[in-house]
């Protein structure tokens, strides 16, 4: 019969056994929350509230995620309210046998923070089971010559139910030859005895009829009942006795099956058949029939199979000794079992908490790790500790309770998981381990900056570039994952105008391709620089730059542009005069030019298209510079013309010509006839000629100075050693003896170098356009091939010492 259910009676029970069963386990378990209930509840009767009692709030609970952790969840825990709910049958006498006190214990885990809390629940026991005999009906022979007092212990009824729901007593119907009494086992239960009141006689009646009547302490009481046969036989006037009444035995647990525990021995005083004893298990439980085997001969106790101490500790066994009369003896035999090292500590991992971010600070919460031991003592007793794993660290909570969190920074990018290794060893000789792992994912956060591919970009383009076209690309890589490993590109800084800038180059924000807006000229730009940024998208964002320069390389888009001579408006040049008398080498005038490209597209070479008289006058290659190939011939025209062409270095090279007019003339009086034909200059061409002669006239005074000085200077050092010199402003001729001054060489139109001789027999004024080391190089495109430079002439082997040069140079 069960006992009724529910809350109110419950709590009637809480409200008793509470407060006494927490003095007791007050300095056993801490931070406890306590229940009672009855077993044989209903499923979904409510034990308690549990949030409440942990200090909840109800709206907490959805985030708190309270929930129940054990070997078998006998409850579970309504999500709504926090009440703690029964789940599934509760059997004290299945849970916990005969103990006087049936106790669950379970965890409590919430999380959010995550944290463990210890519930105990103490399971009452009900009156719902009857006391019952393991047979109906119980035979016994009584010898006729047994005597009054006689006792005859009789099998005890079994009731599962403990405490005062257990077996109480027996009692016996009324009859006049025997009486019950009740003895007790070493183990505590109760077990009855037949005692004889009177003697019997078989003759007399051979046969007697009791009821054996068990009783428990339930309100109202339950029973069980047996029927004994007592056969009253002839005389066996000796039963067996035992060398004791009670044997004791300790065995080791690890000891294998047919180990020898113990030998009884009992002796009869009778002879021949009546003094034959067998011995056989009297009253035994299943347990100690599964375990233990008796020889019915030798008395000699062995074990049937391997013995555990976490299963029992100790066994009593019931032995019986019977002669041939049917006279019987009994005792006891206990065997205590001894706790062996043969359990290996248990890992349980609950509650993991993966994946765990980079950037958890040391001591973040991982795990809850579980441990247990089956043996007991030292064998029982385990510690725990992480295994080959710098950044984890176990910390003991309570119970065998352990924490994993983490002792060391985390980075995602170097380590993307942890497989943890946990190892439980307990405290035996030998010690047992057991591992268990489990593995930790390392979650992504923004911690690296994206980083380009190369410090700096240097980028060559050439000019009239195709707008929209790509000139570069830059590259950053971002170790994160997600949106924090996603990089775009744009442009933060540049030398440019800001108003220009997006006119000039954009960058794709994914790909970091570099546009060109427009066609670059080398001429107006040559070198830019920008400063790209490459940002993730985490939050918040982490950028990083990098300089670009572009160099805009030079294209051969400019045609060389001729500055002098001078085009007159009709595009006729102005005319050059050339004394009548300039020998080879002598300098004409230059033709300038001048090229917007650079490098090899302006390197600007000068050549000969056109001549009136060919192999009258060489061109210099590179320098532009017009001279005298040959002396003035008889036949040779006055009016000279040259088209020289100007072409720079570009492939295809581009080219601009100049027109040349010559007039070999003594003064220009003597040239303007010569001119008369041409047509009548412009106002600002008559200027110009006007300003040349000016010139010309101002050249011929200093030329006459010159030569009046030199004369001097030559009548006054007439008695000193003979030197070379050459006169220019703000230059001594102090050069010593065998030290010739560089002459200057005079640039557009006329350059002019005097030097006089001394100390000849007449003087000479000769006019160098360059020394010998520096002749112009012959034009390679001009036919003229008659120019030679005159090593021979008197003005180049003059040695040193023997003359006096004055030169005289003037430029305009």
């Amino acid at each position: 019969m069960r006992q009724r259910s529910g809350r109110n009676y419950s709590a009637g029970w809480r409200q008793v056994l509470v407060p006494f069963l927490l003095s007791l386990f007050r300095g056993a378990l801490s931070d406890q929350i306590h229940y009672s209930i009855s077993e044989e509840l209903a499923k979904n009767t409510v034990v308690g509230n549990l949030a409440k009692d942990l200090g909840f709030r109800v709206r907490d609970l959805p985030v708190r995620k309270l929930r129940i952790s054990g070997e078998k969840e006998y409850f579970t825990v309504n999500p709504e309210n926090g009440d703690l709910l029964v789940s599934d049958r509760i059997d004290r006498e299945q849970i916990c046998g005969k103990k006087p006190q049936c106790v669950l214990d379970f965890d409590a885990i919430a999380e959010n923070p995550l944290n463990i809390f210890h519930v105990t629940v103490i399971v009452k026991d009900i009156n719902d089971n009857i006391p019952l005999f393991k047979q109906s009906t119980t035979d016994l022979k009584i010898v006729e010559s047994t005597q009054p007092g006689t006792t005859f212990p009789l099998d005890p009824a079994l009731d599962s139910d403990a405490g005062p729901y257990s077996l109480q007593r027996y009692h016996l119907n009324d009859n006049e030859y025997f009486d019950l009494s009740e003895k007790q086992k070493p183990d505590g239960r109760k077990y009855p005895e037949l005692i004889l009141r009177h003697s019997l006689d078989r003759e007399e009646q051979n046969f007697h009829h009791l009821v054996l009547t068990a009783v428990d302490g339930g309100d109202p009481p339950q029973s069980g009942t047996t029927q004994i046969r007592i056969q009253v036989t002839d005389a066996n006037d000796n039963p067996p006795v035992f060398s004791q009444n009670t044997y004791r035995v300790r065995l080791r647990e690890d000891m294998p099956p047919g180990t020898s525990v113990l030998r009884v021995a009992a002796t009869d005083k009778d002879e021949d058949v009546n003094a034959e004893i067998t011995y056989s298990f009297h009253n035994v439980d299943e347990q100690v029939a599964h375990f233990f085997s008796l020889n019915e001969r030798t008395g000699e106790i062995t074990t049937k199979d391997y013995l555990d101490f976490e299963v029992a500790h100790t066994y009593t066994l019931s032995i019986e000794a019977k002669d041939s009369g049917d006279l019987a003896a009994h005792c006891s035999v206990q065997v205590d079992i001894l706790d062996e090292n043969d359990s290996a500590p248990e890992v349980i991992v609950t509650s993991v908490f993966t994946p765990l971010p980079e950037d958890s600070p040391r001591g973040t919460v991982i795990a809850l790790i579980k441990t247990r031991d089956r043996d007991s003592g030292e064998n029982g007793e385990v510690y725990c500790r992480v295994f080959g794993n710098n950044e984890f660290k176990l910390k003991s909570s309570s119970n065998n309770y352990y924490k994993l969190v983490t002792d060391g920074t985390l980075d995602r990018e170097q380590i993307p998981e942890y497989n943890i290794t946990i190892m439980a060893t307990d405290r035996g000789k030998p010690p047992l381990s057991s591992s268990t792992s489990l593995t930790v994912h390392i979650g992504d956060v923004n911690d690296n900056t994206p980083a380009f591919h190369q410090s700096t970009y240097l980028v060559h383009v050439a000019e009239n570039n195709q707008p929209g076209s790509s000139i570069a690309q830059v590259r950053a890589s971002d170790l994160d994952l997600g949106s924090s490993g996603q990089v775009s590109y744009s442009i933060v800084a540049s030398d440019l105008e800001p108003q220009a800038l997006s006119s000039y180059v954009s960058v794709n924000a994914q790909s970091g391709v570099v546009f060109a807006q427009r066609a670059f000229d080398h001429e107006q730009l040559r070198a830019f620089k920008l400063t790209l940024q490459a940002c993730d998208q985490g939050s918040p964002a982490l950028c990083a730059n990098v300089s670009l320069r572009v160099l805009v390389g030079d294209r051969n888009d400019n045609a060389p542009r001729v500055l002098y001579p001078a085009l007159e408006p009709e595009g006729s040049a102005l005319f050059d005069t050339v004394p009548r008398a300039a020998q080879p080498g002598y300098l004409v005038t230059k033709v300038v030019a001048v090229d917007a490209d650079s490098g090899h597209n302006a390197w600007l070479s000068f050549h000969v298209l056109q001549a009136s008289e060919p192999g009258l006058f060489s061109l210099g290659l590179r320098t532009g510079e017009v001279r005298t190939a040959r002396a003035l011939g008889d036949r040779d025209a006055s009016r000279q013309r040259l088209l020289v062409a100007v072409r720079d270095g570009g492939q295809p090279p581009l080219s601009a010509t100049a027109t040349l007019l010559l007039v070999f003339a003594d003064s220009l009086q003597e040239a303007l006839p010569d001119l008369s034909d041409r047509p009548m200059a412009s106002d600002s061409q008559a200027e110009l000629q006007f300003y040349l002669v000016v010139a010309l006239a101002l050249i011929s005074v200093l030329f006459l100075l010159a030569v009046t000085l030199a004369i001097a200077l030559r009548l006054r050092r007439a008695s000193r050693p003979t030197t070379w010199g050459c006169i220019q402003p703000g230059v001594s001729s102090n050069s010593g003896p065998g030290v010739l001054p560089n002459c200057s060489e005079g640039t557009l139109p006329y350059s002019y170098n005097l030097c006089i001789a001394s100390q000849s027999a007449k003087t000479e004024f000769n006019f160098f356009g360059m020394t010998p080391e520096l002749a112009p190089t012959q034009d390679l495109l001009s036919d003229d091939t008659s120019w030679v430079p005159n090593t021979n002439r008197e003005d180049t082997e003059i040695p040193f010492a023997s003359d006096t040069i004055l030169e005289v140079s003037a430029t305009f």
